[in-house]
C-alpha cells in the first residue's frame, strides 16, 4: 500500500453502481462510459477484482459484472488490497546504519530493534488498513446516497436499463464481460 492509486477510486466508484442491480451485469465499457473512464484501462481493475473474488464475470451479449458478495461484507481495505495488492507503506532502507560518523561500521545500539521511523510507519500503516476495514462498500453507498438528490437512483436506473437494453441490439457483436 506504498500508494493508493487512482486505480482504487475508480474501482469504487464502479463498485458502487454494482449495488442493488440484482442479477443485472455491467460491462466494463458501460462502468466506464458511465464515470467517464477509459474501459480498456477498467478492465484491467475488474480483472483483478474478480481474481479477489469481489465481482464476478458473466458472459454472453448482456455480461458483464455483478457484485460476488453483499455491499456490507465487501471492506474499503479488501478493494485497496485487490487492486493495489498488499505492498507495505514504507520501506525501510536502514539508513541509521549510514551515518558518516560510524565509518562504516555502526554499533550496536544504532542497529539495535526496529528503526524508529519504520516503526512509526509500521504503526500509521496499521491504523490505515484497520481504518480502511471496518468501512465497507455499502457504508460508501449509504454516504453517496444520502447525498444525492432523491432522483438522482431513478435517473442512473434509467441510464443502466437503458444502456444494458440496448447491448442486444448492437451489429450482432457478443460481448463478454469486458
Amino acid at each position: 500500500m506504498a500508494h493508493i492509486t487512482a486505480s482504487v477510486e475508480y474501482g469504487m466508484h464502479c463498485l458502487l453502481w454494482l449495488i442493488d442491480k440484482g442479477e443485472t451485469p455491467l460491462s466494463c465499457r458501460d462502468l466506464a462510459d458511465l464515470q467517464g473512464l477509459s474501459p480498456t484501462f477498467l478492465a484491467k481493475i475488474f480483472a483483478k477484482l474478480e481474481k479477489a473474488g469481489i465481482v464476478q464475470a458473466t458472459e454472453g451479449v448482456r455480461g458483464g459484472y455483478v457484485l460476488a458478495r453483499k455491499p456490507a461484507d465487501i471492506s474499503v481495505l479488501a478493494v485497496v488490497d485487490a487492486i493495489e495488492g498488499r505492498k507495505p507503506l514504507f520501506d525501510c532502507q536502514d539508513i541509521r546504519g549510514r551515518c558518516a560518523v560510524f565509518g562504516g561500521s555502526p554499533p550496536g545500539w544504532a542497529m539495535a530493534g526496529t528503526c524508529s521511523i519504520h516503526a512509526v510507519m509500521l504503526r500509521a500503516e496499521k491504523a490505515m488498513r484497520e481504518s480502511l476495514a471496518a468501512q465497507s462498500l455499502a457504508d460508501v453507498a449509504t454516504v453517496v446516497y444520502r447525498k444525492a438528490p432523491p432522483e438522482f437512483a431513478n435517473e442512473l436506473q434509467e441510464w443502466i436499463d437503458h444502456r444494458v437494453n440496448g447491448r442486444g441490439r448492437r451489429s450482432g457483436v457478443a460481448s463478454t464481460a469486458s
